[in-house]
């Protein structure tokens, strides 16, 4: 039975996308209006984040609980990790590459004595508080409860692994109590869907608050750098996540077009968060099994961030270039080393990519910390780019592992991306 046409206006991608639109031109022209509408922006994303842990310790504990054979747990996080490391070591990689090719910080001559350490002490705080040792012991929780009432995500994850183990374990009773874990994730899942509408309102203010802020005259001295960022993290879609896309048997821009409400939501939130539980529902309607789905998104999250690896390593040589510092080739592989470690657990909360900069360059003492003010008008800029790759990488991750194990649905993956924009329009009139 076909589906009834829709009005165009009551598709969730063209609604965020005039919203989009609405709040540069309110920015732009009315930057106090811009500004004021920032509670709009924060208003969805806490509504969002509100619901993280919950979807997350359900898909998790659903799919580890399911599992018959608790080895296939321990295999797939092998290969997902191999994964993660692999793909994120070619994007440090890349970004290295092109900040030597491209040199967009070279002439710059920027004395970093001149720089206000002030407009950077937040964030240079933070990262000294979130060393590696601070970061692994911050995994665990104060208590059970207490990852959920802080919202860390490695923290949920933890206690849901832990969860979906304990229940795998206990047979007949296990299954009993799966049985109601995927029924809370059905209401759960529900709550995201009456959310999400709301998702233009929110683009439209924090896209306002952001042009209406810095302006669209904060771009133009660094213009350089912020197009090479772009046209990296495109080209790096494009050529190395659609090689393995086209590997594991579907097309990047396909796949693009099958996730087009989530990567405007992103581009008008700056923060890939906000749909991370409507990707773990759209990939599993992709064909990847749940138990893969529940660990690679979740997990993707925290170590499989080619975006923020991209911005890392060409951001750091953009500070050497600009502020005239010298480095060598022994220096930019143990700036590749050092940004392999701080990279992980950068969640896609907007800023925790500058945070994440901030922490590498504590670790090379050779670059002055303080150019990073340099970067701090754009950041926002920078941000929805670094959101945006994440988000592509960690999708064509679940496809890929789904297929490793030999638990990706080849006829659901094929309808969709025969027909990438109608099965995501069908999909929002779905029952959950």
């Amino acid at each position: 039975m076909t589906q009834p046409h829709r009005p165009w206006y009551t598709i969730l991608y063209v609604q965020v996308l005039v919203a989009i639109a609405v709040g540069v031109l309110i920015g732009h022209f009315f930057p106090k209006t811009g500004v004021a509408l920032k509670p709009l922006g924060d208003g969805f994303i806490a509504l969002i984040k509100m619901m993280i842990a919950p979807v997350i310790f359900c898909t998790v504990v659903h799919g580890i609980g399911s599992m018959r054979d608790l080895k296939k747990v321990g295999r797939v996080g092998v290969k997902t990790l191999f994964y993660f490391e692999a793909v994120s070591t070619v994007a440090l990689l890349i970004g290295l590459l092109v900040g030597e090719l491209l040199q967009p910080g070279k002439g710059f001559d920027i004395d970093p004595g001149s720089l206000d350490p002030k407009a950077v002490a937040s964030y240079i705080s933070r990262a000294k508080e979130e060393g590696l040792v601070a970061h692994l012991i911050g995994i665990i929780p104060e208590t059970f409860i207490g990852a959920f009432a802080k919202g860390d995500l490695l923290q949920v994850l933890l206690v849901s692994i832990l969860t979906g183990f304990a229940i795998a374990r206990l047979g007949e009773v296990g299954e009993k109590i799966n049985v109601a874990i995927e029924a809370m994730a059905r209401i759960f899942f529900g709550v995201i869907r009456i959310i999400v509408r709301v998702a233009p309102i929110g683009a439209l203010g924090a896209m306002a608050f952001t042009v209406g802020a810095f302006g669209v005259g904060s771009l133009v001295n660094l213009i350089e750098l912020i197009a090479t960022f772009y046209l990296t993290s495109l080209l790096f879609v494009l050529v190395v996540l659609g090689a393995i896309a086209r590997f594991a048997g579907f097309s990047i821009l396909r796949f693009i077009a099958y996730i087009k409400d989530e990567l405007l939501i992103v581009l008008g939130t700056s923060s890939s968060e906000t749909v991370l539980p409507h990707m773990i529902q759209k990939m599993e309607r992709l064909g990847a099994s749940k138990s893969v789905v529940g660990l690679v998104i979740p997990t993707g999250y925290s170590f499989n961030l080619d975006g923020t690896n991209i911005y890392m390593t060409l951001a750091t040589l953009f500070l050497a270039q600009a502020t005239n510092t010298p480095i060598t080739l022994s220096q930019e592989l143990g700036i590749l080393v050092i940004a392999m470690i701080t990279s992980k657990g950068a969640s896609g909360v907007t800023g925790a990519g500058f945070v994440t900069l901030a922490a590498t360059l504590q670790i090379v003492p050779d670059i002055p910390i303080q150019s990073i003010a340099i970067l701090l008008g754009i950041d926002k800029f920078m941000s929805e780019c670094r959101a945006l790759t994440n988000l592509v990488g960690n999708g064509v991750a679940t496809i890929v592992i789904s297929r490793w194990e030999g638990e990706l649905d080849a006829d659901k993956l094929h309808e969709a991306m025969a027909h990438p924009l109608t099965v995501g329009e069908q999909m929002e009139e779905q029952p959950v």
